[in-house]
């Protein structure tokens, strides 16, 4: 199939890619033309694993280009799919401006029907939205589809290429078929696709981000309980877990979550049910919950040393809202960090991609660590905010002798609280001082 997909952020550039991994014949678009050179030249904008690779391999076989030429794409392509922001605006509505700008582009260089699908995370109205504003500058006839993306950043190429399941609002059934055409080489092995109205397929994308956010915030208060009574949060986790009507994902206690979907859908679900009359009274409870989670480890840091930290130094391991990532938004190490400062702390920082985004935020207000050794040497305490895998299982003998006191707060629960203790350090983690 000829596809447009414009937009070159996160969605946009996975979905791009991955739909010219298939053999579909894609051409990527975005306004900013310094980001696009960049591509071209092979300077891809986002750290995700695979991603690089995978585009080069299709840009090779002419089957992925990137362009500014928005008129060119739509002309090409017979589906053209909507990957722009959709930030949050001071009210914590979802602001559609880029979206609707898009599809007044998409009305003026139509030159016969199109498909057109809204892969932004929109909310619920959209697709009538966009229907109307390009009927305003077109003749020629449009189905507007709702195809909400569901990739974890970190793993989306493997998630988009293996979806659970691919949702597709339409009132159509001749549309239906098309994009269950297009999303067939991705499910092969059976997993869903579900056709619902749009509204419905809009809801989808904010109900489910906002259920997993609630089950982090409900496992981050379990937490703070946990320590209150002297029981070990990581062995409810797994006693819930095993039941098949929770199961174990997104049931791990932390410093709260980040990132650019959970802050953001979670506020956008409550605006639109507060315009339809209806509060969403849980939802403002897993945001109030993740505000303070964000600042348990600096309170935890004050309670060991003091709420003076003039004279502490603290290495920090982790800045990425998780792992596998260098997205630094709303990430909860920020938070941390800048709580740390508040209270007079010395800090070193290092994280294995986040550190040149981190250094456009944090400035010089702290130092730049070249590994995670050198962030800890000489320090007070090391505080471990996002869980990268090569921060697991590291020389902690070395540690030891090269901290001025080896203390760790384990944001993440990564380490074994008996093995540390027995090692020498003071251990604290979330839910787990018993």
């Amino acid at each position: 199939m000829h596809i447009a997909v414009v937009g070159s952020g996160y969605v946009g550039l996975v979905a791009a890619t991955c739909l010219s991994e298939m053999g579909n014949d894609v051409i990527c678009v975005d306004n900013n033309k310094e980001k696009i050179d960049n591509i071209n030249k092979g300077i891809i904008p986002i750290y995700e694993p695979g991603l690089t690779q995978m585009i080069e391999r299709n840009t090779i076989e002419n089957r992925l280009n990137f362009t500014t030429d928005i008129g060119q794409a739509v002309k090409k392509s017979s589906i053209i799919f909507i990957a722009v922001g959709t930030p949050p605006d001071e009210d914590g509505s979802a602001d559609l401006k880029h979206v609707l700008a898009v599809a007044s582009d998409i009305a003026e260089y139509m030159d016969g029907s199109r498909i057109v699908v809204n892969k932004s995370t929109v909310p619920v109205g959209t697709a009538e939205l966009v229907k109307a504003q390009i009927r305003k500058g077109t003749e020629y006839d449009v189905h507007v589809v709702s195809n909400p993306e569901f990739l974890k950043e970190g793993s989306a190429i493997d998630d988009f290429m293996k979806p659970d399941r691919v949702v597709i609002g339409t009132d159509s059934q001749e549309v239906a078929e098309t994009m269950k055409e297009l999303y067939s080489p991705f499910v092969r092995t059976n997993n869903p696709v579900l056709v619902m109205s749009n509204r419905s397929a809009e809801m989808t994308k904010y109900v489910a981000n906002s259920l997993l956010a609630t089950r982090i915030s409900f496992m981050n208060e379990i937490a703070r309980m946990c320590d209150s009574v002297g029981a070990d949060v990581h062995d409810i986790r797994i006693g819930i877990g095993s039941d098949r009507r929770i199961g174990p994902s997104f049931l791990f206690p932390g410093a709260g979550f980040g990132g650019s979907c959970f802050p953001k859908d979670i506020s956008a679900l409550q605006k639109t049910s507060l315009e339809n009359g209806v509060e969403l009274r849980v939802l403002k409870a897993v945001t109030e919950v993740n505000r303070d989670q964000k600042e348990l480890l600096v309170r935890k840091v004050t309670d060991h040393f003091g709420d003076d930290l003039s004279s502490i130094k603290i290495g920090v391991w982790g800045i990425s809202f998780k792992p596998n990532t260098d997205d630094i938004r709303e990430a909860p190490a920020l938070t941390v960090i800048n709580g740390l400062i508040g209270k007079g702390a010395s800090v070193a920082v290092y994280d294995p991609q986040a550190m040149k985004n981190a250094s456009g935020v944090l400035g010089d207000s702290v130092r730049y660590a070249s590994s995670v050794y050198d962030a800890v040497t000489g320090a007070d305490a090391m505080v471990l905010v996002t869980e990268w895998t090569e921060f697991r299982e590291p020389d902690f003998p070395r540690m030891a002798e090269i901290m001025k006191n080896p203390v760790i707060f384990d944001g993440r629960n990564v380490f074994n609280p008996v093995k540390l203790r027995n090692l020498g350090f003071t251990y604290f983690g979330i839910g787990r001082n018993v």
